[in-house]
């Protein structure tokens, strides 16, 4: 891709791996490049040092905030705002409810997009320390501790809970790539480039650098599950048609370094504390260790030493960053050599790292075999309904519901009309009627209908036929719901047979669309370039309704399977 003029989002751009690829870009010329971070004066930093080194203005725009919460919420910090009742629920909600309009134009990534439109975004945050390092083991021994205690308290309890579900892990990640693609989508994001992690180093489960005495850590293995899932989740947005182009680019090694210095040591941004610790004040190993002691220790000052800083990762002592980097344990490899390859990428160019590609190129596809197999199958089926005079429409197991509805409204359609030719010949309140009178007459379809969770909305458009459970509305955080006119229309489009005049009017245009498009595109050649031939319809002589729902999968839900 052309990188000149384009403006250019780097997410996590103060950080090691973002920097070096804002210097990186630089080559190609963009317009804008727009550097993230959590902190704003980190932001700010990384644009004016960039902005010195390249002898430029308004070229480097920054940008701060956690970009993983709603926007109102992206200056505060994560625990404050867990620790909250109103904003941990908010934030609840943000997670686990159904995505629509508020919940995606609330989040700090719509806004960010919305700002500056970018061309291409590369994100360099670690998406997976940032989930998964909000323990959730931790989370449930609490839950644990309120429930076995002798005054059970509801609203500790309550607040563990909803603690726990702000911290699992799979929902917040959909909800996080929900909201990217979205967003990229609304805002014409033209790339999307990751750099991710396999949680490791590239070691493997023997990695001796771990997080408590386990090994590995539950944590730390975490971790390694959150990156694996947002890679799949990646290939399969790779996979959507009319998105942007995915790339992910995932280091197994230790990235190093920034700098190398003489200084305070901090820990989580506090110095770490050197206390007297004199021989008269050892302990006798008897009774019960307490990790926190109860005695005080004098302070006589911090640590300062040489250290090396390898960014997001950290700063390792010499000895630590000689460990971690001998020959057969992580070793390293530096930012300059991921951002050369991110260049590379971006501009067409094929450096063998993006695991998107890999996944694509090494995944089974569908066979040769199976799509031979598939025309014995389909006899066999329909050799079955002969045999036993019945047909074999729709269970309900495949989903979604809106799958059932369209088979059985194709079914009744072809009970009546036979062929293409009948329905398009037909008009719409015509048809409404005699779908209504073959439900009303028809005590068979019509249970089998109802008995499989979904509705048969009549033509009046108020009178409603269902058994004992429907799978639409499906909401399970409540149990009843009012009734108005907009959620008829929704329910009906999502998984209820639909008699209306309207949803008629509907399905004869699909017949219409199917013939004029099949014959639009005869190939007196008969040549292979066309696949939905008439030969494929049987002349419009039957009405295939596994074949009519795919093809309204593919033309109207937008469903085509394409490779990355």
């Amino acid at each position: 891709m052309d990188i000149k003029n384009k403006t250019i989002l780097i997410l996590g751009g103060w950080g090691l791996v973002g920097s070096a690829i804002a210097r990186k870009i630089m080559e190609g010329n963009p317009s804008k490049v727009v550097l993230t971070s959590l902190h704003k004066n980190e932001a700010e930093e990384i644009c004016e040092v960039l902005s010195q080194e390249f002898k430029v203005k308004n070229v480097f725009i920054p940008f701060w905030g956690n970009i993983f919460t709603r926007y109102e919420y992206k200056d505060l910090n994560r625990d404050d705002i867990i620790n909250d009742p109103v904003k941990r629920r908010k934030t609840i909600e943000d997670i686990v409810y159904e995505l629509d309009e508020r919940i995606l134009k609330e989040s700090c990534i719509y806004k960010l997009l919305e700002k500056f439109k970018p061309d291409i975004i590369i994100d360099c945050i670690n998406t997976a320390t940032s989930i998964a390092y909000q323990n959730i083991y931790k989370a449930y021994f609490d839950i644990l501790k309120i429930a076995n205690s002798k005054d059970k308290d509801y609203n500790l309890l309550l607040t563990a809970s909803e603690k726990l579900i702000c911290f699992s892990y799979v929902p917040q990640l959909i909800r996080h790539i929900q909201i990217l693609y979205n967003s990229m989508l609304k805002f014409r994001t033209k790339f999307y480039f990751k750099i991710g992690t396999s949680g490791t180093g590239g070691m493997g489960l023997n990695i001796p650098f771990t997080h408590s005495e386990e090994k590995p850590s539950r944590v730390l293995l975490s971790k390694s599950s959150v990156a694996g899932a947002h890679t799949l989740l990646l290939f399969l947005m790779a996979r959507t048609p009319g998105g942007p182009k995915i790339k992910e680019i995932k280091p197994t090694a230790a990235i190093a370094w920034k700098k190398i210095k003489f200084g305070e040591i901090r820990k989580k941004n506090s110095p770490i504390i050197i206390y007297d610790v004199k021989p008269e004040d050892k302990i006798l190993l008897k009774g019960k260790f307490e990790l926190k002691s109860p005695k005080e220790y004098k302070k006589i000052g911090t640590l300062k030493t040489p250290f090396i800083d390898t960014g997001e990762n950290g700063i390792f002592s010499r000895g630590e960053f000689e460990a971690i980097t001998t020959k057969g344990q992580m070793e390293f490899v530096t930012p300059e050599e991921i951002a050369e390859n991110v260049f590379l990428e971006l501009q067409g160019g094929n450096t063998g790292t993006d695991v998107i590609s890999a996944l694509d190129s090494s995944v089974m596809e569908p066979s040769y075999r199976a799509g031979f197999m598939q025309h014995y199958a389909v006899e066999k089926l329909v050799e079955l309904e002969k045999k036993h005079k019945t047909y074999s429409v729709a269970f309900e197991m495949l989903g979604p519901p809106r799958l059932s509805k369209l088979l059985y409204e194709c079914h009744l359609i072809k009970l009546i009309y036979k062929n293409f030719d009948n329905v398009i010949k037909d008009n719409p309140k015509s048809i409404s009627k005699k779908l209504n009178d073959i439900i009303l007459k028809n005590s068979g379809i019509r249970n089998e209908i109802v008995s499989i969770g979904v509705p048969i909305l009549l033509s009046d458009g108020k009178s409603l036929l269902r058994g004992p459970e429907v799978i639409i509305p499906s909401n399970s955080s409540s149990k009843s719901f009012d009734i108005n006119l907009n959620r008829i229309n929704r329910w009906a489009y999502d998984g209820w047979v639909d008699l209306r005049v309207e949803n008629c009017k509907i399905w004869r245009e699909r017949f219409i669309k199917i013939k004029n498009q099949t014959e639009e595109e005869f190939d007196c050649m008969y040549s292979s370039k066309i696949v939905f031939s008439k030969e494929y319809w049987d002349n419009f002589k039957d009405i295939n309704i596994g074949k009519i729902v795919g093809w309204i999968f593919i033309n109207e839900e937008k469903g085509l399977r394409m490779k990355g």
